[in-house]
């Protein structure tokens, strides 16, 4: 039976290491998961914020075990877990009546004389969806032939409706390499809900956000999940988003602070048909092909990319700002007090989320959003969202710059986290240049 101490040195690693996960690649993620004994991986499936990448890779190589923790995690929601809403909810679906007449008169047949065709169900799902999966998983109700290849060769045919592909995802039990392909097709041109079998292929725990920076094409859209248009429907939760931030600032990652690499991303990404990835590559060595039709790249493009692209502009606050750099690491009688000065540093613009992440000690305190935005009992309901994406994107950019994809050098951070006492740069210094790495003088 573990001691006090080291039940307290298990919850301790598990919520740093559960912060360090959102910043990781997913084989850092997986190396980094599987190196935790017993109780801490027990703490940080059942207690811990875990970012939907890191849910997914955990259900994908974990055991049953994990599986039943996660599912028992009140911060894990939205996602088809043990408990939660899955695809049984959806079997147990009947199609409406009053649908059927349609539905007859678009096949020219009557849908109980026998199962639907893949080719019948495909005209289908293009012909409905376009405001949502509703009327496409009233059409998957009905019996058909259940044949993933034959929809797919459909679907790169022809796109089925945004609304008919996630119904399929929500339904189907597709393949991985088949929710790849879907994804990797797109969906029917110039259509409002493209985005929504992207963002529920992730809360399903299907994807990555990885994968599905190197997937999803044409390049454009990668960049717009990054930073999706104001309208109404499924949307990314903001710590989602915070992830696909993070997928996507890693595949421009070749880019630099290059400002005519970006200026061509740019120009570039209206009218290339290819993964973001396979952009980046071609912009990096300068081999990226002249299109015809490039077009203009459009006010919700120029905003994404310009939300990614590196800034250097810096608040001006003068000896107030000094003061408030200066109070990140002297911290204040009680933490409700220096939740109400961060705060209010951040809205007079004194403070901003990367100055937080550099400035702040300890360095897991500076990690956790909590603890200095305040407590929220939802993952999507910070009142300050630009600071909670400022800081993410900032801590994504100094540990991808000292650690890289190098699954020792983070478990280091990992295990250095807990009892470190000093900032976020002290830390990955020291890790990196191989000293002591205690944070006290």
């Amino acid at each position: 039976m573990s001691t006090a101490e080291e039940d307290r040195t298990s919850r301790r690693l598990a919520w740093c290491v559960a912060h360090l996960l959102r910043h990781a690649p997913d084989r850092v993620v997986t190396d980094m998961t599987g190196r935790l004994d017993e109780p801490t991986r027990k703490y940080l499936c059942r207690d811990e914020w875990l970012s939907a990448s890191t849910v997914t890779l955990l259900l994908r190589h974990g055991g049953a075990a994990d599986r039943t923790f996660i599912a028992r995690n009140p911060r894990v929601v939205g996602r088809p877990l043990p408990g939660l809403p899955g695809p049984a909810r959806y079997a147990r679906r009947r199609t409406p009546p009053a649908l059927l007449p349609v539905l007859r008169t678009e096949l020219c047949r009557d849908p109980g004389d026998g199962p639907l065709t893949a080719a019948e169900l495909a005209a289908l799902l293009r012909r409905h969806g376009q405001s949502g999966p509703r009327v496409p998983l009233d059409i998957l109700a009905l019996p058909h032939r259940p044949d993933p290849e034959l929809l797919l060769a459909e679907h790169l045919r022809e796109p089925l409706s945004a609304g008919g592909v996630e119904a399929l995802l929500l339904v189907g039990d597709l393949p991985l390499e088949t929710v790849f392909a879907f994804l990797a097709a797109g969906a029917a041109p110039d259509e409002r809900s493209w985005h929504r079998p992207a963002v529920r292929a992730v809360r399903m725990g299907r994807v990555t956000h990885e994968e599905l920076v190197a997937h999803v094409a044409p390049a454009r859209r990668t960049l717009l999940l990054a930073r999706l248009p104001d309208t109404d429907g499924l949307r990314w939760t903001l710590p989602e988003q915070a992830g696909m931030q993070s997928a996507v600032l890693r595949a421009l990652r070749p880019l630099g602070d290059d400002p005519r690499l970006w200026a061509e991303l740019l120009r570039h990404a209206p009218g290339y048909p290819g993964p973001l990835p396979a952009l980046v590559a071609d912009l990096a060595d300068g081999t990226v092909p002249e299109a015809s039709d490039t077009g203009e790249p459009g006010a919700d493009l120029v905003r994404a990319v310009r939300h990614l692209s590196p800034t250097a502009a810096e608040p001006y606050g003068g000896v107030e700002r000094e003061l408030a750099l200066t109070s990140l690491a002297v911290p204040m009688d009680s933490v409700a007090e220096d939740i109400r000065w961060v705060r209010d540093c951040v809205d007079r613009g004194l403070l901003t989320g990367n100055d937080v992440i550099r400035h702040k000690l300890p360095a897991c305190w500076a990690l956790d959003q909590d603890h200095w935005l305040g407590d929220v009992d939802h993952p999507d309901r910070h009142d300050r969202p630009a600071a909670v994406l400022a800081s993410h994107a900032e801590a994504d950019q100094l540990l991808s710059l000292a650690l890289d994809d190098d699954p020792e050098a983070w478990w280091s951070v990992a295990r250095t986290l807990p009892e470190f006492a000093g900032t976020l740069p002290h830390l990955l210094l020291r890790v990196t240049e191989g000293g002591s790495v205690s944070g006290r003088s």
